[in-house]
């Protein structure tokens, strides 16, 4: 917040608000004088003018709906004039200093990639969730059709092989949920309120993010504020959460604490289908930052989550799951050295865990396991001219995991091991890229790469990068590599030889402003993928018109190879008034060879066709309305299906070849907000699934018999749900 002393006439403060992250000047927004009485709205260009204001301190309150309530005291002289500049902080994603540079509304996007900004964040969490990856889900190009998993695809790649990177560290599994039910109900582990920004990237992955072969999403956590102690507390239908920050001596630095706890359990048995999705979770995140001198910095976080499934309603069998506890704890210590203007280097050690135990009725343990790392990580910055940056990083991981399943025999009573792992594994990996800027910014150049190995089988990866931009039109091309999970390398199925995964990706896009505030982006893609783990003999099919019945224990291969293409185009704008958002197509089509069976078969997360639209509408100064609508062809049905007339399914000789029905949904959400003298008080208004569209999901693939016949259990998602939320903030 910047205070100018202008001496404009006679007992009068004036003056102009603007977004603090883009410097964009903000209309409809109210500045009121508490005592005596007085308010006005700013215009156009975000100017607003109180007059005849009585001499002496007063107190001035700005704010419109998406925005923190920015307060200010003006002292005013007799015969004098005030103006002042505010910049208003976004309501999510916000710094915790006032950004000075007008830094313009796509800044925040590192090249090739996708940003959430601002009231995006908050308007695309979902009321009913409140889950920072359920706004990722809504950005053009990503698959999400299930309604219960904040996980997400990427043309036609799923999870597994999309990385998640907090403050540059990879997580393992950061969802509360049932870990060894893969497809069970998911949340995010951490609250969206206390991080700085996401950026999404597709492909080509930049060489700073290591072990994933099909996109990487880059979360960064914020300090707390070093203005003022500030605290907010939300309450929805699913959840509480609450936030509290401030400055720590003399403003040197910041802490900022964080905590959620759900009865989201409660919903859930009345929607879901399944009991089986009913789960609870709390979770708890602190960091502290401070600053030792000008040029040193030291920060600590903690960030702890646990959850648990249990079913108190319903007859289980002896081998599902009636109890379930889960348990992740990240810490980690940084120092941030910038010896100049020129050079910036962040140092972490970071230790993260988890832990997780699955029972039955009896209750039994069905299945275990421990994992954690040990990470040190290094990256530095350096600009060698104002044209030609440089970045490189090194890390270290110790990794081990310990974890086992077993299935219940009834007579005798026992229980049979299925499959265990345990071992230990060290990663080494550094990175390096440079980039050079010529004619004031039209041409980019970016060329680099990065090394990785491990010691299980002693292999190691190089995976090259390079990137050229020419005035709005960007060649992108990359190879990297993605490491077997420890449980890979030792579990029954698997062995020490597994080779990385590998990908090589070819991204053309176009990218043309119009205005300052809108953009149209046309992108061609190609991913061609090899050496994919895959388990040949895991599923159950036809050959040569008998039924192949899967082995217990499937050996693990790197035995698929193939490719995504497709291309994408979308719309967007970004504004603090008026409309803002998004209309994107993406069209993407996969051909995949496993080399053990010879099989062909199309990706399991390919999506051919999809549609992604999200609009917002700052309606008056504190009123929001936003929508988004998502719609994309089915999904293929994983596994060697076929029907042969509704609803009656066969085993098959072909992968893939059945689909789910589309997928199609809307939501809208309405934000009302009421500033009152001491508190700032914001009513959410949520429709989800407005249309009430069937939309389903695999939950599991059921059973089948020697005839054939099979029964994948299909199950629908969220039906139309109104919800409804508040938060208070102090």
């Amino acid at each position: 917040m910047l205070l100018l002393l202008t001496p404009l006439g006679a007992q009068t403060i004036t003056g102009r608000v603007l977004d603090a992250a883009t410097g964009e000047p903000v209309s409809g927004v109210r500045v009121e004088i508490v005592d005596p009485p007085a308010q006005t709205l700013t215009g156009a260009q975000g100017r607003f003018d109180l007059r005849d204001v009585p001499p002496g301190l007063h107190l001035l309150r700005i704010y419109t709906t998406g925005y923190q309530i920015t307060r200010l005291a003006v002292h005013v002289e007799p015969g004098a004039a005030r103006e002042i500049e505010v910049r208003l902080q976004p309501a999510a994603l916000r710094r915790a200093e006032s950004v000075t540079v007008e830094a313009g509304p796509y800044a925040s996007e590192s090249e090739g990639s996708l940003a959430l900004a601002g009231p995006e964040l908050t308007n695309l969490a979902s009321v009913l969730t409140d889950d920072p990856l359920r706004a990722v889900q809504a950005l053009p190009g990503v698959t999400s059709s299930d309604d219960f998993q904040s996980q997400f695809a990427l043309r036609g790649a799923g999870f597994r092989n999309i990385g998640l990177y907090l403050d540059g560290v990879l997580l393992h599994s950061p969802f509360h949920g049932v870990q060894s039910d893969p497809s069970s109900a998911s949340v995010t582990l951490f609250n969206g309120d206390a991080l700085d920004s996401i950026n999404l990237n597709a492909g080509p992955i930049p060489p700073a993010f290591a072990d994933r072969t099909a996109g990487a999403l880059d979360l960064r956590s914020r300090e707390g504020s070093r203005d003022r102690v500030t605290a907010r507390l939300i309450a929805s239908m699913s959840n509480v959460a609450a936030l509290a920050e401030g400055p720590l001596r003399r403003r040197k630095g910041s802490w900022l604490v964080a905590a959620r706890k759900s009865y989201l359990q409660y919903i859930i048995n009345r929607v879901a289908d399944d009991q089986g999705l009913t789960f609870g979770f709390s979770d708890a995140q602190v960091r502290v930052s401070y600053d030792l001198t000008a040029s040193s910095q030291v920060s600590a976080s903690l960030l702890h989550g646990a959850s648990g499934l249990d079913r108190t309603r319903g007859v289980f069998g002896p081998n599902a799951i009636f109890t379930s506890d889960y348990q992740f704890t990240l810490a980690q210590a940084a120092w941030k050295y910038t010896p100049n203007s020129k050079a910036l280097i962040v140092s972490r050690g970071v230790w993260l865990g988890e832990r997780y135990d699955d029972r039955n009725i009896e209750p039994v343990t069905l299945g275990g396991g421990n994992y954690g790392e040990w990470i040190s990580n290094t990256d530095a910055a350096m600009n060698w001219t104002a044209r030609s940056p440089f970045e490189a990083g090194w890390s270290v991981r110790r990794l081990r995991e310990d974890r086992f399943t077993v299935r219940r025999a009834l007579n005798p009573p026992r229980s049979i091991p299925v499959n265990a792992a345990r071992g230990t594994g060290l990663r080494l990996g550094g990175y390096a890229q440079q980039s050079w800027f010529f004619g004031e910014g039209q041409i980019r150049l970016s060329a680099g790469g990065r090394w990785d190995r491990h010691d299980v089988n002693g292999l190691a990866a190089v995976s090259p990068f390079a990137s050229l931009a020419v005035r709005g039109i960007r060649v992108a091309w990359g190879q990297s590599a993605q490491f077997p999970e420890l449980a890979d390398f030792f579990s029954i199925g698997g062995r020490r030889s597994l080779r990385p995964e590998r990908s090589r990706h070819l991204s053309v896009s176009w990218e043309r402003r119009i205005r300052e505030r809108t953009r149209v982006r046309v992108e061609v893609f190609e991913r061609r993928d090899r050496e994919q783990l895959f388990t040949p003999a895991g599923e159950p099919r036809l050959v040569n018109g008998r039924v192949f019945n899967p082995s217990l224990t499937p050996r693990i291969e790197n035995s698929v190879e193939g490719r995504a293409r497709g291309w994408q185009v979308f719309l967007q704008r970004r504004s603090a008034n008026r409309l803002a958002g998004w209309v994107s197509y993406s069209f993407t089509s996969s051909r995949y060879r496993d080399a053990a069976t010879g099989l062909e078969f199309p990706a399991d997360y390919e999506q051919r066709h999809a549609v992604n639209v999200y609009g917002s509408w700052r309606i008056r100064p504190t009123v929001n309305l936003s929508a988004k609508w998502l719609y994309g062809t089915g999904l293929p049905l994983r596994g060697f299906y076929r029907e042969e007339s509704p609803g009656v399914i066969f085993l098959s000789s072909e992968r893939n070849r059945l689909r789910l029905p589309s997928y199609q949904r809307t939501d809208v959400r309405l934000n009302k907000t009421f500033p009152w003298r001491r508190v700032h008080f914001t009513l959410f208004a949520e429709a989800i699934n407005v249309f009430a569209h069937d939309n389903y999901r695999l939950d599991d693939f059921g059973s089948y018999d020697q005839s054939g016949r099979a029964r994948p259990r299909l199950e629908k998602t969220l039906p139309f749900i109104p919800s409804a939320g508040a938060m208070i903030e102090f």
